[in-house]
């Protein structure tokens, strides 16, 4: 399938409060945002003309600009509505809505109190992160070479742009080595997320999933703790050393993009997709598509 460059596009996006046709969306090549990191972002998704968790992942937004010294010059609110807008805009009822909010290039430097705040939101059709077949089956996965810094390093719980560079290269690394993704460990040595995803394991029965004191405490990882304790399920958040996974019999890993999806390995260690990954994977489908409440 040919690559369709997502600057050349139909559509529109929403820049700084006003629709922008897609192909005149542009930055200047001295934004502060492409040399310095000094950006944040949310993944969220719509299902039939609803963006799941819309607030939460605004207000997730404003929290991250704020651990980057700088202030969004809108409202939630206004935020919110402008999420859907660009999907009613676009013409999309089932989308991935991309908010980004950076700095601008009215200094370069590492000093930029007097640079403009931006935001834009784009949107567009996306189908499953991972195919049908990869997710009945298990995905597997590699260990990332690169490691979740310590919250003493970087703003570790900011859903900011540059905390992803390391993701990107463990990504690139493992889809080269024929695997789908990479799992990192945190600058302890436990077992912390994959490169755009949360873990969670099972053992007799009970969920066992890493505690989110180096990375962020995914919005997709609380709803799957929300639904699997309204099932009757035991959810255990604790440090989990690599050592472990051998004594675990599923594993799956969640998110905005990834949903639920089940693993089949990690490095050397090997899981059968169960009963409970995949009602699971079914139930949170059923759920963001409001087909199914949790208890």
């Amino acid at each position: 399938m040919a690559l369709v460059p997502f600057d050349d596009r139909d559509g529109w996006i929403w820049l700084d409060g006003q629709f922008v046709a897609w192909r005149e969306a542009k930055v200047h090549v001295l934004t502060h945002g492409l040399h310095y990191a000094s950006a944040v972002f949310e993944g969220e998704r719509m299902y039939g003309g609803e963006i799941y968790k819309l607030t939460e992942h605004t207000e997730r937004l404003f929290k991250s600009a704020e651990m980057l010294d700088f202030e969004i010059p809108f409202t939630v609110a206004e935020i919110d509505e402008a999420c859907k807008e660009t999907c009613a805009r676009n013409g999309l009822t089932d989308a991935y809505v991309r908010p980004i909010a950076w700095r601008g290039s009215e200094m370069i430097g590492v000093s930029a109190q007097q640079t403009k705040i931006h935001v834009a939101i784009a949107v567009w059709e996306w189908p499953s992160y991972f195919s049908p077949e990869e997710k009945a089956k298990g995905i597997r996965m590699c260990w990332a070479k690169y490691k979740r810094p310590s919250p003493e390093t970087e703003p570790v719980h900011a859903k900011a742009t540059g905390l992803y560079m390391i993701c990107t290269i463990s990504k690139h690394a493992a889809e080269k080595d024929g695997y789908t993704d990479a799992m990192m460990l945190d600058y302890r040595g436990y077992v912390a997320e994959s490169t755009g995803s949360n873990v969670f394991f099972v053992k007799d029965g009970v969920l066992h999933t890493p505690i989110p004191d180096c990375f962020l405490n995914g919005i997709t990882r609380q709803s799957v703790i929300a639904l699997a304790k309204s099932k009757g399920l035991e959810v255990v958040e604790r440090h989990i050393k690599p050592e472990e996974l051998s004594g675990f019999t599923e594993c799956f890993v969640v998110g905005t993009a990834a949903e639920v999806t089940p693993v089949s390995q990690i490095g050397e260690y090997t899981f059968t997709p169960g009963k409970i990954s995949l009602s699971l994977m079914d139930d949170y489908a059923k759920m963001v598509r409001r087909e199914l409440q949790p208890a």
